[in-house]
């Protein structure tokens, strides 16, 4: 068994490439791990710096000053950034308060449908298990009202955390746009001479995860926008709240699509309840799930690398357990960074069995 060790040991790390590049990886992880809510502010202002390097890219393809390309493409953001605050979210704020305020109704509404349940068919669910189901249900509301009045006592942190945000992740984005090639050369000067496979490495992610991030960031809009217009249109209640809880769910691949769909579908049940609103409702949710995994995401992400979808969901579980979110958000791109370390990783030629 040593034997085999030592031969597996001496055909990946014999090459200081790969030691570097392990060493390189197993920093970086470290660093997300036990750091990463302290950096925060500055991971989100990367993510940002990535997503709007696309625009600032584009502008000084048409002979426009990185200066001045810079300066707009962040007044930009910040006019968007302000569209949200004052704009966007006092509506989705209303709305989740009218939704709360509706929940005892619709709970009500719930518990008079399971109880029909029985009588119509007595061979499937019986009066215990439709009790068991309600216990169930007033428990789950028990705990959510918990939750809000946790959340209430923490919210005046929670808007000091905001704030800070508010004013710290823009001064960020603006000097890594800025002074990009600055921080990349101030980084690179700490890093040793041999780091070939590790820039390979990083030239393939670094443009990958800005394809994606702003691929993923313009599919969350279009999403939201047209689940919107066909909400508001079909005269769904809450239909902001839930447009955006669409948009937001196409960040989680697969999984997002069916989690969703609970709240939809059930706001759907209690404002039509089985008619042909409902099932058109149903539909229209449908296509635009269809249109958005075959045509929308093969547009936007057509120079991703291929994925099978079992890989996919694995690194949305791995990924998401340890990072949160952002592990969740940044799924594929880890994935595929994986996928680009196993097939640039120097190997050594086997030893000649005896």
């Amino acid at each position: 068994m040593s034997q085999v060790i030592k031969r597996w040991f001496r055909k990946y790390f014999s090459d200081p490439q790969a030691v570097i590049l392990a060493v390189l990886l197993l920093l970086g992880f470290t660093v997300v791990i036990f750091m990463g809510k302290m950096l925060a502010p500055l991971l989100i202002s990367v993510v940002v710096a990535y997503l709007l390097e696309g625009l600032v890219g584009l502008l000084t393809k048409v002979k426009v000053r990185r200066g001045y390309a810079v300066t707009v493409v962040f007044l930009l953001f910040i006019t968007f950034v302000l569209f949200l605050i004052l704009g966007l979210l006092p509506m989705l704020s209303k709305q989740v308060t009218q939704l709360v305020q509706e929940m005892p109704n619709m709970i009500t509404r719930g518990q008079h449908a399971l109880m029909l349940l029985p009588e119509k068919y007595p061979h499937f669910i019986s009066p215990s298990q439709v009790e068991d189901i309600m216990k169930g249900i007033r428990s789950a509301v028990g705990a959510l009202g918990q939750n809000v009045v946790s959340w209430s006592l923490a919210s005046i942190t929670g808007i000091i955390i905001v704030g800070v945000y508010v004013v710290l992740v823009p001064v960020l984005v603006f000097f890594f746009l800025k002074d990009k090639d600055l921080l990349i050369n101030w980084v690179t000067s700490f890093l040793p001479k041999e780091r070939e496979v590790a820039i390979q490495v990083w030239d393939e992610m670094s443009q990958q995860i800005g394809n994606y991030v702003r691929g993923k960031f313009v599919e969350i809009l279009i999403v939201w926008i047209a689940t919107f217009i066909v909400f508001a249109l079909m005269g769904l209640n809450f239909a902001m709240l839930l447009s955006a809880l669409v948009g937001l769910s196409v960040i989680i691949p697969y999984i997002g699509a069916i989690t969703v769909v609970i709240p939809v579908v059930l706001i759907a049940y209690f404002q039509w309840g089985w008619g042909s609103d409902f099932a058109y409702l149903v539909i229209a949710y449908t296509v635009i799930q269809t249109l958005d995994g075959n045509i929308l995401v093969p547009l936007l992400f057509s120079e991703a690398v291929n994925l099978h979808p079992v890989a996919i969901i694995a690194s949305v579980l791995v990924f998401g357990g340890i990072w949160g979110f952002w592990g969740v958000f940044f799924a594929i791109p880890l994935a595929t960074l994986v996928k680009a370390v196993v097939h640039a990783w120097p190997r050594a030629a086997d030893e000649p069995t005896a």
